[in-house]
């Protein structure tokens, strides 16, 4: 069955705690939102949660059973329902799902743009060997020349890719589809990325982006009233596609066995950085360790981002100065002996 996406989780959780903000019963709710949705599907599910609530099903129960939502969002609210604080689980899981789409809006955006941007210079790069320069060499031939050089290497180069024409159609058509799933698919984008994450490792940007959603989770556990270690096993738990991320996490689970505090457990298994570690032991003594985890949380994310745009910015001006430097040296080493050849008949 199919999960919904981190937007639907961030509005279906939003327009429930609202309603139960409102005084309004969650089988009723959820009730009034099948009747808004136009969706069949989404309507279907909603009224057999409906359902299953007005039979004494508590709603986390009720959300697993419906099978499109994560663990971690029915763990916390099966948390909240037991805490007597739904309505704050709802929401911190709202703010928490509209981040993650925001974000994931953010890295297809960097993703595709460069990777169209490359596809479309290589294809320009073919066009310039395969039939620009077999033209410029007919010229040649014709003044009684030949290309020679790099431009000589070049033209040998774009007949080997025109023997082979049909192979680059065939991964040209390969790229394009896999670069339109990737736009249009969410399950497809997040099997693309886990693959990326366990090959590429845990590092740079890739890291940057596990430590804020690690740092959004458990912020969201703490202000939802879940204990320190519930809070961290369920942070830990959406780093699932990453293994070194995993380590550092059970390495952090471990040293709170231990008895070491969360902010010194955090620090000595390199998940925070030191001066936030500092902030939240600080917030931790003065009784404030969820607000201050949430004002981190929402600190690493923006430095998450920032590094994120940061890196894009990098990329596309390289992409178009290595494409464009590549053109110019197969114009260049064909016109000026094209020169010389004209200046020598003048």
């Amino acid at each position: 069955m199919k999960k919904l996406s981190n937007e639907e989780i961030s509005f279906f959780c939003l327009e429930l705690s609202l309603m139960l903000h409102a005084g309004v019963g969650v089988g009723e709710g959820l009730c009034l939102l099948a009747e808004e949705t136009r969706d069949d599907e989404t309507r279907s599910f909603l009224t057999d949660m409906a359902d299953c609530l007005d039979q004494g099903t508590p709603l986390a129960e009720a959300m697993r059973r419906s099978g499109r939502f994560p663990d971690y969002v029915t763990g916390l609210v099966d948390v909240g329902e037991r805490s007597g604080r739904t309505e704050e689980a709802l929401q911190s899981l709202a703010r928490y799902y509209e981040d993650r789409s925001r974000l994931e809006h953010q890295l297809r955006s960097a993703l595709l743009y460069p990777a169209i941007l490359l596809l479309m210079m290589l294809v320009v790069i073919v066009v310039l060997l395969v039939r620009v320069l077999p033209v410029f060499n007919e010229v040649y031939a014709s003044l009684g020349g030949c290309l020679t050089g790099v431009a000589g290497g070049l033209l040998a180069l774009g007949r080997a890719l025109d023997r082979g024409m049909p192979t680059l159609c065939v991964l040209l058509a390969l790229a394009v589809g896999f670069l339109a799933a990737f736009a249009a698919s969410g399950g497809f984008r997040e099997w693309a990325l886990a693959a990326w994450s366990r090959r590429m490792g845990d590092r740079g940007v890739s890291r940057a982006l596990h430590t804020a959603r690690f740092a959004q989770a458990l912020s969201m556990g703490l202000s939802s009233g879940l204990p320190v270690e519930e809070a961290l096993t369920l942070a830990a738990s959406l780093q699932q596609g990453a293994p070194a991320a995993r380590t550092r996490y059970e390495d952090c689970r471990d040293r709170l066995e231990k008895g070491e505090s969360l902010a010194d457990a955090l620090r000595q298994s390199e998940i925070l950085p030191p001066a936030a570690c500092r902030m939240l032991a600080l917030g931790l003594r003065s009784g404030n360790g969820d607000t201050v985890m949430e004002e981190l949380a929402r600190r690493i994310s923006q430095e998450a981002e920032d590094e994120l745009q940061a890196r894009v910015g990098y990329v596309e001006p390289a992409l178009v100065i290595v494409t464009s430097a590549l053109v110019g040296v197969i114009l260049l080493s064909v016109m000026l002996p094209l020169m010389h050849i004209m200046a020598a008949i003048g």
